[in-house]
């Protein structure tokens, strides 16, 4: 139990009469990457939000580190160590690649209205850390050339790297990304399984959740599949490609 970094046990949760999470119940080991997978309507973005404290759950339980999350709020989520992207790149117009990239640390700033307001020393130091943090996760993605350029310059692949690059700046332990892949060019799906080897190898934690099944059998060590809010199937890529239930609700009968 020791190297289970996300335990979730039962986790349910409704809205209205439609059950999108039903009794689903995994683990997630540290260091691992861990694909989420499931037709449209799944469960897979309400898992998401559910863990990260943006719904609360009906029932279940989500153990991360050993402490039960469910029902925490959002931003309480965020500081025990828990990051992720969006399916649909939410980031600010009015702000630079860096300033976007800033935001992720933010939460933690200590510096109050006032030191703010006065730029004191205090927040003028803290907020050069920030800036230096937020540089150091651009250069992780590769995008450090870009800090200065508006949003709008950037092409949809690079607008998901600065996602990455946001939440990398909350200095996670656990990482979920929402379809990352989607609508990426080969070469920048490549440099994205690249970009994850690399996190995974500083001793991050990563579930993918994704349509591109090329991409999730290449990088996965093992997929856990929802269908209408239930888990069907969890194990190694190979293993779930050829279950027969997910082959019928997810993959077609071509596999």
């Amino acid at each position: 139990m020791n190297d289970i970094l996300l335990d979730v046990r039962g986790l349910s949760k409704h809205f209205g009469g439609i059950l999108a999470l039903n009794e689903v119940s995994f683990s997630l080991e540290k260091g691992s990457v861990t694909s989420l997978i499931g037709p449209n309507g799944a469960g897979k973005t309400t898992f998401i939000n559910v863990v990260t404290g943006i719904h609360a759950p009906d029932s279940g339980e989500i153990h991360f580190q050993g402490e039960d999350l469910a029902g925490m709020e959002a931003h309480l989520v965020a500081s025990k160590g828990i990051g992720r992207t969006f399916q649909l790149v939410e980031l600010f117009s009015s702000l630079n690649v860096l300033e976007n990239a800033m935001v992720g640390r933010h939460s933690e700033s200590h510096s109050g209205m006032l030191s703010c307001g006065f730029s004191l020393p205090s927040a003028r130091k803290e907020e050069k850390r920030i800036r230096d943090e937020a540089m150091e996760s651009l250069i992780m993605v590769g995008l450090e050339k870009r800090a200065p350029d508006p949003i709008s310059k950037l092409p949809l692949g690079e607008r998901k790297l600065v996602g990455v690059a946001r939440a990398l700046t909350m200095k996670p332990r656990f990482l979920m990304l929402d379809e990352p892949a989607g609508g990426l060019a080969a070469h920048e799906i490549k440099n994205l399984v690249e970009l994850i080897h690399q996190l995974v190898s500083k001793g991050l934690t990563i579930l993918v959740v994704e349509h591109n099944m090329p991409f999730i059998m290449s990088l996965s060590e093992k997929v856990i599949v929802l269908n209408e809010g239930a888990k069907i199937a969890e194990g190694p890529p190979q293993e779930v490609r050829t279950n027969e239930k997910v082959i019928k609700a997810y993959l077609g009968e071509e596999v």
